[in-house]
């Protein structure tokens, strides 16, 4: 078996050892919504401006900029998050909060398209009673601990549930070492080969590659990165695609127990205006379980945001699901736009009415 190593330094965090207020969060000062409002007012100036035309100098930061440049060490080599609190939700729309959201993350570094959709900024929001076979982030409940196929996962909350929906997050690291203690079989589990089969339309729409094999843990970027998900092995071997060994079944279980655990989980409250940003390479996240409003337009609504860093080494082709070719054809199928949040409300609830009236 190959000899695994501990992972050291801060990215080996313990949710029950740290309060991500002292150690991962920046309360915007006066002057800084102030630059976001001069921002926004000039990006609203342009004519025809789109969020895939959002650069930062579209939206100019003269102070915070240099903030968000720096955000991008801080979320490489420490902790691997970062809550920005202090924006004043009730003085913005929808539509101006989803500008200022995307005017930060393009100071970061490039917006990706999130699924065949194309769509550059995601609402996560439960139309579940709309879309047939929603994914999780367009349904309700809880969420299992997972990564997603970016450097840097965000959220900004918009409109909060009517109770509960916290973020919990846990270091991969973490539960890596934990693994190295415990069960170093598990561990050379998860850095061997495993066969996952992507959403069918993610791959028709893009590479057309349905079936790939990937690895969840992995050192060949010169550092430790993680990519998991419960559902895509379990979808091949629903599929016919593959067969889990008994120790691969029971790594996925592990993961999610220690993961689960309340000493290496960590809540963190979202508040509305609340913007998080997550190191997806080394942080899974999931959601507790909440109670939302019944109308669309009171329900929980959070903005996503993937972003690809520059200057960060690049995640293994063999780690993520998706690849960096599915991107332009992803592309293809956004309409300008179609992410505007009014918009985007205003066509589910005429969907949902539709549906109400067959």
């Amino acid at each position: 078996m190959t000899e695994f190593t501990l992972i050291e330094g801060q990215s080996a965090w313990k949710g029950s050892q740290i309060d991500y207020r002292q150690e991962g969060m920046h309360t915007f000062s006066a002057a800084d919504v102030a630059e976001i409002d001069a921002a926004l007012a000039h990006v609203r100036r342009q004519v025809d401006v789109d969020f895939a035309d959002l650069t930062p100098a579209l939206f100019p930061l003269p102070t915070l900029g240099a903030f968000m440049a720096g955000l991008r060490e801080t979320l490489h080599r420490g902790r691997g998050f970062m809550l920005l609190r202090g924006l004043p939700r009730e003085r913005y729309t929808q539509d101006d909060m989803a500008w200022i959201y995307a005017g930060l993350g393009v100071h970061l570094g490039r917006l990706m398209p999130q699924s065949y959709h194309g769509e550059l900024l995601g609402h996560v929001i439960d139309v579940s009673d709309i879309e047939t076979h929603a994914r999780g982030y367009h349904s309700g409940g809880a969420q299992g601990f997972h990564t997603d196929t970016c450097d840097v996962v965000s959220l900004m909350c918009v409109q909060a549930a009517k109770s509960g929906g916290v973020s919990r997050i846990v270091s991969a690291a973490a539960i890596h070492n934990r693994l190295l203690e415990t069960r170093p079989d598990l561990l050379a589990t998860l850095y061997g080969e495993w066969v996952f089969r992507r959403m069918e339309l993610d791959a028709e729409l893009g590479n057309g590659q349905l079936v790939k094999r990937v690895v969840i843990f992995s050192r060949a970027a010169g550092e430790f990165t993680c990519n998991t998900s419960g559902s895509y092995p379990r979808r091949a071997v629903a599929a016919g695609d593959a067969v889990m060994t008994d120790l691969q079944t029971e790594a996925l279980t592990e993961i999610q127990r220690i993961a689960g655990s309340p000493e290496f989980y960590l809540d963190m409250s979202i508040g509305e205006g609340d913007i998080q940003f997550l190191n997806n390479r080394m942080l899974l996240h999931g959601r507790t379980g909440f109670e939302d409003w019944p109308e669309i337009a009171r329900r929980r609504h959070l903005y996503r945001l993937w972003v690809e860093v520059q200057g960060w080494p690049r995640l293994p082709l063999n780690q993520s699901v998706h690849s960096p070719d599915d991107e332009p054809m992803w592309l293809r199928q956004r309409t300008k736009f179609m992410e505007v949040p009014s918009r985007y409300l205003t066509e589910m609830t005429q969907r949902k009415a539709e549906l109400a009236a067959a």
